[in-house]
């Protein structure tokens, strides 16, 4: 698998334009970026370029009424659209091949549930639809750190993703949110596997750097590498201290970097 810096909180100490050469410095050849829209598409390859660095992952716009996304959200699919485009243009400038879509919180249980999971399915299809090469990541949220979230368990995905069978959507699996839901990360990771599209990890509860002794994180990294996933592990977390010195924990997994 390939390694991939999360610029956004990784580097988060610094300014956005230093960081892209501080994650090349660490050894980094991808990163993610949570929402990379305060620049130009254009000033975001470039420093990609400048740095040797390729960017793995984006997340979908949000907005002051939408903080966490819109693809699920009743009378958002016009802004759902042009978020959409906003996020294909960085794709297209960065050459970025993977986009989290972001679905937003959920309507409580019954008609107006389905009704927006129908809205949801559209969304995504349409989404899907735009643009073949790019894939769309679906990721559930745990419900004490991101309360309402439409989807708070993997196994909730992989349904939608069931339900969609769309071969440009899958699944984006984090290791961070399995552990603060009180999942069991190998049972919930082997039947996902099939539709894990990026993967991300972080220690919890403090989202700080993983410990590989802890919640099923060295076993269910192994599950992945003899699966045969080659996609991105993207470190998602908020250093403690000094991030170099803090990616030692990374040593026991180097036999499966890519």
């Amino acid at each position: 698998m390939k390694f991939a810096a999360n610029l956004t909180l990784l580097y988060g100490h610094l300014p956005l334009v230093e960081r892209f050469a501080a994650a090349a410095h660490d050894g980094f050849t991808a990163v993610e970026i949570l929402f990379p829209y305060d620049e130009t598409p254009q000033w975001y390859a470039d420093r990609l370029n400048e740095a040797g660095l390729r960017l793995a992952l984006i997340n979908t716009p949000i907005t002051a009424d939408y903080p966490w996304g819109m693809a699920g959200q009743k009378g958002a699919q016009a802004l759902f659209h042009s978020a959409w485009e906003q996020a294909l243009a960085v794709c297209s400038a960065t050459g970025c091949q993977a986009i989290h879509v972001m679905a937003g919180s959920a309507a409580p249980p019954g008609e107006a549930r389905e009704r927006q999971r129908s809205q949801l399915m559209h969304n995504l299809a349409w989404a899907a639809a735009q643009d073949r090469s790019v894939v769309l990541t679906l990721e559930a949220l745990n419900r004490i750190d991101v309360p309402g979230y439409f989807y708070d368990e993997p196994q909730h995905v992989v349904s939608i993703l069931r339900e969609l069978d769309e071969p440009n959507v899958g699944l984006q699996f984090d290791f961070f949110h399995v552990a603060r839901q009180g999942l069991d990360a190998l049972a919930t990771l082997a039947p996902c596997l099939p539709f894990i599209r990026h993967v991300q990890v972080a220690g919890s509860p403090g989202r700080n750097e993983p410990d590989l002794r802890k919640d099923g994180l060295l076993e269910g990294l192994l599950c992945l590498a003899n699966f045969g996933y080659a996609g991105f592990l993207g470190f998602e977390y908020r250093p403690r201290a000094d991030v170099s010195d803090g990616l030692g924990w990374t040593r026991p997994l180097l036999s499966m970097r890519s």
